[in-house]
């Protein structure tokens, strides 16, 4: 079942990018011309890829906005992983939202963790995801403070350290790059397994 509706919402989601990807993509083979762009899998990102990534993170910004949400009838969420739309590459991007209501963007192509807290956490209400289109009960064990490396659309390589809420958005992006959804984390026969020696945030 969970795999049934995965489906239908990442073919939704897909189709949504699709609009927005082939715009760029006829612009691929012009860019890629040049030698200072390339693929992904090379030293840079090329422009079709980085005006795909600019459109994911205004996406998503609109999808925290309440008069957005209303008028386009958007799911909210802060965080996407491209295999989520069908794209094959270890890119993910988070954008969170700030008190003052801007928002400040993290994308990582590439990311690898280079280290994990200790200590637990979990969110009190519930992970959600864009590719599930329902609420689940459980617990979702996250470490606190993520420090990770990666490349951002320039090529350059940098590390981040990461922590409460943004570090949780990490590792659930990271894990669709896996092929892990965070309902795959939640302990089917207890699904608040050892609740007590996690902090709930």
């Amino acid at each position: 079942f969970i795999l049934a509706e995965t489906l239908v919402v990442t073919v939704f989601l897909m189709i949504i990018f699709t609009m927005l990807y082939t715009n760029y993509y006829p612009l691929m083979g012009e860019y890629q011309k040049r030698e200072t762009y390339d693929d992904v899998d090379g030293k840079y990102v090329a422009y079709w890829m980085k005006k795909l990534i600019e459109d994911a993170h205004i996406y998503l910004e609109m999808s925290q906005m309440e008069e957005y949400i209303e008028k386009y009838d958007l799911r909210a969420g802060m965080g996407l992983s491209f295999v989520q739309i069908g794209i094959l590459k270890r890119i993910f991007i988070v954008s969170e939202e700030l008190e003052d209501g801007t928002f400040k963007r993290y994308t990582l192509i590439n990311p690898k963790v280079i280290s994990r807290s200790e200590e637990l956490i979990y969110v009190g209400e519930g992970e959600g995801c864009l590719s599930v289109n329902r609420p689940v009960e459980g617990i979702v064990p996250r470490n606190a403070r993520l420090t990770v490396e990666a490349y951002d659309i320039e090529g350059n390589k940098f590390t981040i350290r990461v922590r409460e809420d943004i570090a949780i958005a990490f590792q659930h992006e990271l894990d669709h790059l896996d092929g892990i959804l965070f309902v795959d984390r939640i302990d089917k026969k207890n699904p608040f397994k050892n609740q007590e020696f996690m902090r709930e945030i």
